[in-house]
């Protein structure tokens, strides 16, 4: 599953169908909290949907939640501080930018003369008032290791012959899920009619059914389906929209139409040339605004308005949002996200987040190119490690620093794994990618609550969710202490998290049980009171 896309149905079809122990606080040598806590024993309440909401914002000390103590930082270390505006780029597939609770935070470029026409600060995009849209009118488009069978010589036949064989192991399994996601519309459309009916109400929600006491077999069942289809963070409406449009793809690939449409043919430019680079329009939203669900998310973890009583929180404030959209409904192109990165970078971004990855990249050394001219720059890209379960020190998920996986190319890439709000042995993501290398650090992933078009809100999970996380946290420490570095930003994020040393498990198998050490670089949760403690103190060197 493409990193771009929130954790949807068909991952788990086979699943549907078929309190806190003591914790120590100890102010150690570095002045920071160092906190150790045991994880076999539950949280013994049920978060509330309420609580749910702001689970990402809470303290592991105070609320026995692996939040990142937002909510602590600002009481406690904020309140009296004042801040420098800060550019955080969100290259994704588009903002509502007319959205209530994201409207007021938004880049605008102020050497553009907005709809006049003309390129007014000549940089080769006419009327980027709040950014810029590399991909035009196009919403839908194919997974890179499909384009690449299309055209061979897009790169050497080694990895042709990968892309082929994934093609065929992707037919194969639509195939065969085809009839399973037909049996699981089936069922969650039956257990709908019968908890609308059992609730009395039209739209329920998970702290409804998990209410739910009943002695009839069939109120059981459907509890039980939708309990385990609404903990993945979508509404009941958008169960059944995500299990039809996974439908619609394993129809499209097991019939063979996926390597048939050519998406890209109605933008105009050549996909295969960095130098091309007059595409594209201003508007950011894209050309259908329900699909700019996924980037509106996105920016508004990081960014939506703080105690105005709409909707969630963003985790940084004095942030101003500059929308690139560069990733579509399928895989990103190569040539996009490096001219997004650069984009960004030349309009005063000093962090920018990639909630995107893909497993080919044929052109990854203009990516590289650009993370490079980023680091020059002094902007930290944060990355989502990727939600396939896999260990990316061994499994490709681009953009990466690492072009061998060992050696790192640039300072300036921290990359994202995703926390359960379960602080236990399941407080890894199930579907979050891990690596001892070359995941970083990881952060709150699972049922966050933000912005989505058209002033609705909504819960999504995915690393896609764990990096604007982090994004609003290195924002936080650029706004309040602007003076330390890209490259000591992603030191600190690293360095002050909390540590988990109990074993965890891991992909949602517990027959894979490993320490939650060994799952990332750092074996740390981040967390926003100890980074900004550390980046005082950092500043003041």
């Amino acid at each position: 599953m493409n990193t771009i896309k929130p954790i949807y149905i068909s991952a788990f079809a086979l699943l549907v169908l078929a309190g806190c122990g003591t914790t120590k606080q100890v102010i150690n040598t570095k002045g920071l909290i160092d906190i150790t806590a045991p994880l076999n024993v539950k949280k013994k309440a049920v978060l509330s949907e309420n609580e749910l909401k702001r689970w990402s914002h809470l303290d592991i000390v105070n609320d026995t939640i692996p939040g990142m103590s937002v909510d602590r930082a600002y009481t406690e270390l904020l309140k009296d501080k004042i801040g420098v505006p800060v550019i955080v780029g969100i290259v994704d597939s588009g903002v509502d930018i007319e959205h209530e609770d994201l409207k007021n935070v938004l880049w605008t470029n102020i050497k553009e003369i907005a709809r006049n026409g003309i390129d007014d600060d000549k940089n080769g995009y006419i009327d980027d008032i709040h950014g810029w849209n590399f991909l035009g009118d196009v919403t839908k488009e194919n997974l890179e290791y499909e384009r690449i069978i299309k055209d061979k010589s897009l790169t050497d036949d080694a990895t042709y012959q990968a892309a082929k064989s994934l093609n065929d192991k992707k037919v194969a399994e639509a195939t065969a899920g085809k009839s399973q996601l037909e049996q699981m519309l089936v069922a969650v459309n039956d257990a709908d009619v019968i908890l609308v009916k059992h609730l009395a109400k039209p739209v329920y929600t998970a702290e409804d059914v998990n209410s739910i006491t009943s002695a009839d077999a069939d109120i059981q069942k459907s509890k039980m389906i939708m309990q385990q289809m609404l903990s993945y963070g979508l509404p009941v409406d958008g169960l059944k929209e995500a299990i039809e449009k996974d439908l619609t793809g394993f129809v499209a690939l097991s019939s063979g139409e996926n390597l048939k449409t050519d998406y890209r043919k109605v933008l105009g430019d050549n996909p295969n040339d960095i130098t091309d680079t007059k595409y594209g329009n201003n508007n950011v939203i894209g050309p259908d605004k329900k699909e700019a669900l996924h980037g509106t998310h996105v920016a508004g973890i990081v960014s939506q308005a703080r105690n105005n009583n709409l909707g969630g929180d963003g985790v940084a404030n004095n942030v101003k949002i500059l929308t690139v959209r560069a990733v579509p409904d399928g895989d990103e192109y190569d040539k996009d996200i490096a001219l997004g990165i650069r984009y960004a970078v030349d309009n005063g971004a000093k962090v920018i987040n990639g909630s995107f990855g893909k497993a080919f990249s044929p052109h990854k050394q203009w990516v590289y190119d650009a993370i490079k001219y980023a680091e020059k720059k002094d902007v930290l890209f944060v990355h989502a490690a990727g939600n396939d379960a896999k260990d990316i020190d061994y499994a490709d998920n681009f953009p990466t620093d690492s072009d061998d996986k060992k050696m790192e190319f640039a300072e300036n890439v921290i990359t994202i794994g995703a926390l359960n709000f379960e602080y236990g042995d399941k407080v890894v993501a199930r579907f979050s990618n891990i690596g001892q290398i070359n995941v970083d650090v990881f952060a709150p992933g699972v049922q966050i609550y933000a912005t989505t078009p058209e002033n609705t809100y909504q819960f999504l999970a995915g690393t896609s969710m764990a990096a604007p996380n982090v994004a609003g946290v290195a924002a936080l420490i650029r706004s309040y202490y602007p003076k330390l570095s890209a490259k000591q930003v992603k030191s600190i994020l690293m360095e002050s998290g909390v540590a988990i040393t109990t074993d965890v498990i891991v992909g949602g198998k517990e027959s894979d049980v490993r320490s939650f050490s060994t799952l990332s670089k750092s074996g740390k949760i981040v967390n926003a009171y100890n980074a900004l403690i550390m980046a005082e103190k950092m500043s003041k060197k």
